[in-house]
C-alpha cells in the first residue's frame, strides 16, 4: 500500500472519530485537530458522504429532559427469509414505516430487531399488531420497552451521581 493511500484511510479515520462523537465541528477546526487543510478535509467527507460511509448528522437528544412523551421499544422479529434475498426485502419492508429507527440483521434466536420510537405504550403496541406482525413473513415478534436510557452512542444520558447522595440504609 503506498504512503498516500495510508495517509488517506488514516485522515478518513480520523474524521470518523472525531465526528462520530460531535458532528458539529467546523471544517477549520477538523483541519487544525487532524493536521491538514480545510479543503483537504471538505473534500474527503463529501467523498464518504457520496459513499455512504458518512450516512447522516442526527442529534443525540435525551427526550427524559424535555416535556415530550417518548417511549422506545426494541422488538424481535422471526421472519422467513425470501428466496434469492434473503432477509434484505423483508428489512427493507420493515426499515420503510416511519416509526422505525433502526433495524438490525441478528444471530441467535430471532432474526431481526426493530427499533421505533412511539408517543405511548399503545401507540408501538399499535404499531406491532397493525404494522409489523401482518407482514407476510413475519412469523412472530416479542417487544421490550426501554425504561430508562443511560448511555446512547457513547454518550452518557444523565448526570453521573455521586455517592454521597444515597440514602444511607441501616437495619
Amino acid at each position: 500500500m503506498s504512503k498516500d493511500i495510508a495517509n488517506k484511510k488514516s485522515l478518513n479515520k480520523g474524521i470518523l472519530d472525531i465526528i462520530g462523537k460531535n458532528s458539529r465541528f467546523s471544517l477549520e477546526d477538523l483541519a487544525a485537530m487532524l493536521e491538514t487543510d480545510k479543503e483537504t478535509v471538505e473534500r474527503e467527507i463529501k467523498a464518504m458522504e457520496d459513499d455512504k460511509i458518512i450516512c447522516g448528522y442526527p442529534a443525540l437528544i435525551n427526550w427524559d429532559n424535555t416535556d415530550h412523551e417518548k417511549v422506545t421499544a426494541l422488538i424481535e422479529v422471526n421472519v422467513t427469509p425470501q428466496r434469492d434475498m434473503g432477509f434484505n426485502k423483508v428489512a427493507e419492508r420493515i426499515y420503510k414505516f416511519e416509526e422505525v429507527e433502526s433495524v438490525y440483521l441478528m444471530s441467535g434466536d430471532f432474526d431481526l430487531t426493530v427499533i421505533i420510537q412511539g408517543k405511548s405504550m399503545n401507540e408501538v403496541a399499535r404499531f406491532v399488531s397493525e404494522k409489523l406482525s401482518t407482514l407476510e413473513y413475519v412469523n412472530s415478534t416479542a417487544t421490550y420497552f426501554v425504561m430508562k436510557k443511560y448511555k446512547e452512542h457513547g454518550i452518557i444520558m444523565e448526570a453521573e451521581h455521586d455517592d454521597k447522595e444515597r440514602m444511607l440504609v441501616t437495619p
